[in-house]
């Protein structure tokens, strides 16, 4: 029997059915049934073979034998705390009972019990507030907590470690035993890990630390395989077919430009550089070979990655065959980006003859009907737009190509809906926001994997300074220098309205004071997400245009603004936001050939930094690497570099979206922590997937159930 099998309801553990309220507050963790429990893997283990004395509180948790001696009760306001005294062979100390008044029964005067908990001196004696007990001699069946290694589990309130140990107990004790591997034997032999029934009791109840790392690193590597194994099946199964009219160009082959594309080249003022004619290859390649294009293309922001879209596009419409042109949909996610990504087109496309279109929820009934019915008999070959591009109504001739920019802002459920308008067409996302290439083969191991690390000629590195708050007013005087010379400048916020958030600076606010009493000589306006699009448009324009000299926002114009004329991006409360997002706010200016500059004004008290959380509750490692961010911030414009620095503040599944997007649920393993053992199980699975394609995936494995319910393309984000 698998693991995945044993779908056997709680109810069958001893003590379950007379803890009703216990079963809810299982199944919060997502605990159903007898898997998911055993799946339910510790977050820690206390070592409690080895007795520590009270006298030796303050170099482990202690670990001994006590006798109560006496009780004690004092008040706190009108709350009534027990004190229970008691020794050891080495000292004395107090256990405070905040909650439990009950205790006075369960550890009567004289009882001699085993203790275990964190111990401190204050007010003049050794305590603790916290701790677990246990009658010296057990007087019922309970296995002891003492004298071996113990797991202490993520749980809530109302579930005791104590009781959520027995119940693992008991499902290890009835069901375990006879547990089959899931992952082939000869894997098992050459990785040197434990069998599937050994790991899953050593991880709850091992009986050493070694056994317990041995447990750990056999589920670790099972569940890396099985991701892999999903990623692997996902990329065979998107070759599965040749692509309609493929000509089955040769990898090897040099990929020739087409037609459009040659010309476009011949057009430019510029050359492109080395990453972006790389990149191009890249995409001829996958439209010329046999089977559909899937690739994500990172590439710093500026680095050029529209214009490389533009091209995939051409070559798709070159592509279509036979009497009728292909045609490519380029997806945005917002109406400001997708009309700036539709001029641009527009500008440089449509010399060539190519038919451009603009498509978003906004674009009028009379307007859209004829729009609509211009695709579907083939008449444009390039539409932009936004979720638009694939509403119920809307039909493609022959759609060959999608592209995706800020592809994390999407949902898969949306790209899977924009893919269905074609036949198998080519998909191209697009990142602005890099992420490591290990963990860009974890997310999306099932694309092939393009990077443009360089830069077009001729644009200066953004100078990023900090300052805080009570310095300020050196910030806006060096704005101010700017604007004089006819420059633009940039505010952004971290909310758009005052709230009851201590100090913080709001969008809102700060345009009028700007507006009224720091700039009162040049145009201002705001913008945040809760205007219309309408309204952002215009003023979006106005700004783009140098109507408006100032544009107070939030981090809604941290996607796709371009205005060259723009060279002060002033980030207020900086610390309030992560990396990603201040390096795409930073890339709003250096867009021109002026010299740009970023200010990432902070809080006087970091403990400003989070919201909702007091000073006190902010460690000073929190408040160090808030600092820390800000000083990579300083000191790099490379947004791969930044990257990597965000992956180790934050953790693979922030940095990549998959936590909020249920993409990888792990258990135990962590693809950046774990990288040495993901490439080797990247290697296993797919060589085992060459040898045998249809290799079961375990359909209730703990990665299958999350991996099976989405789409070939899957979220990431920053």
């Amino acid at each position: 029997m698998f693991l995945r099998e044993l779908n056997t309801g709680l109810d069958h553990l001893k003590g379950v059915r007379t803890t009703a309220d216990k079963l809810h507050r299982l199944a919060l963790f997502g605990i159903i049934d007898l898997a998911s429990l055993l799946r339910h893997y510790p977050r820690d283990w206390e070592d409690r073979c080895i007795e520590v004395p009270l006298r030796n509180f303050q170099v482990a948790q202690v670990c001994t034998v006590v006798r109560i001696l006496a009780h004690d009760w004092s008040w706190w306001g009108s709350k009534k705390i027990l004190h229970v005294f008691v020794e050891d062979e080495t000292a004395r100390a107090t256990l405070v009972c905040y909650k439990g008044s009950y205790l006075g029964k369960e550890l009567p005067v004289g009882g001699r019990f085993r203790i275990w908990g964190s111990f401190t001196y204050k007010r003049g004696e050794i305590q603790a507030g916290s701790f677990e007990y246990e009658a010296l001699e057990l007087g019922d069946t309970r296995k002891s907590n003492f004298g071996a290694i113990i797991p202490v589990y993520p749980l809530s309130d109302g579930l005791s470690q104590d009781l959520f140990r027995r119940f693992i107990r008991q499902a290890l004790d009835q069901y375990a035993g006879p547990l089959e591997d899931e992952i082939p034997g000869s894997i098992i032999k050459q990785e040197g890990l434990l069998p599937k029934a050994q790991a899953i009791r050593a991880i709850h109840f091992p009986q050493s630390m070694e056994e317990k790392d041995l447990a750990r690193r056999s589920l670790i590597y099972e569940e890396l395989f099985y991701l892999e194994v999903m990623v692997g099946k996902r990329a065979l199964e998107r070759k599965r077919e040749p692509q309609p009219g493929s000509p089955g160009l040769s990898r090897r082959e040099a990929p020739p430009l087409s037609p459009l594309q040659s010309r476009l080249l011949e057009r430019l003022p510029f050359k492109l550089t080395a990453g972006q004619v790389a990149a191009v290859a890249d995409i001829n390649r996958d439209i010329s070979g046999p089977y559909p294009m899937a690739r994500l293309l990172q590439g710093d922001v500026g680095s050029g990655k529209t214009l490389v879209s533009f091209i995939a596009a051409l070559g798709a419409v070159d592509s279509g065959g036979g009497q009728t042109t292909g045609q490519a949909a380029i997806m945005a996610p917002t109406e400001l980006l997708a009309r700036q990504h539709a001029e641009n087109a527009a500008r440089l496309l449509e010399p060539l003859g190519v038919r451009i279109a603009f498509l978003t929820g906004n674009v009028k009934a009379a307007g859209r009907n004829q729009l609509l019915q211009a695709l579907a008999a083939g008449e444009i070959d390039i539409v932009v737009g936004t979720h638009a591009l694939f509403s119920r109504d809307l039909c493609y001739r022959n759609l060959r190509l999608v592209v995706i920019d800020e592809q994390h802002r999407f949902g898969v459920t949306q790209r899977q809906a924009i893919m269905a308008k074609g036949d198998r067409p080519g998909l191209l996302m697009m990142s602005a926001t890099p992420i490591p290439r290990t963990l860009a083969f974890t997310v999306f191991g099932d694309l092939d994997l393009s990077e443009i690390r360089d830069m077009p000629p001729g644009r200066k590195p953004i100078k990023t300074h900090l300052a805080s708050i009570s310095h300020e007013a050196r910030v806006y005087d060096f704005v101010r220098r700017e604007l004089a010379a006819g420059c633009q400048a940039y505010f952004v916020y971290p909310l758009i309205e005052a709230a009851d958030r201590g100090s913080l600076k709001d969008a809102e606010t700060m345009a009028e004071r700007l507006s009224k009493q720091v700039f009162p000589q040049y145009p201002t306006a705001l913008i945040h997400s809760r205007l219309d699009e309408e309204k952002k448009r215009i003023t979006m324009e106005a700004f783009r245009m140098g109507e408006l000299k100032i544009l107070v926002a939030t981090s809604v114009v941290e996607v796709g603004v371009d205005v060259p004329n723009a060279t002060c991006m002033v980030i207020e409360h900086a610390e309030r936001f992560g990396l990603s997002a201040l390096h795409q706010l930073r890339g709003r200016v250096g867009r021109g050939s002026d010299q740009s500059y970023c200010f990432l004004v902070y809080s006087d008290q970091l403990d400003e930094a989070a919201p909702g959380i007091r000073p006190e509750d902010l460690s000073e490692a929190e408040r160090t690497r808030m600092g820390q961010r800000l000083m990579v911030m300083k000191e790099s414009t490379d947004g791969f570099l930044i990257a990597e620095k965000d992956l180790k503040f934050r953790g693979p599944g922030q940095i990549a979206g998959i936590e909020q997007s249920g993409y990888l649920s792990l258990g135990l393993a962590d693809p950046v922590r774990d990288a040495e053992a993901l490439a080797r199980a990247r290697s296993d699975a797919f060589a085992m997937l060459e040898a045998d394609p249809g290799l079961l995936l375990p359909e209730h494995h703990c990665v299958a159930e999350v991996l099976s319910r989405a789409p070939p393309f899957r979220d990431m984000g920053m």
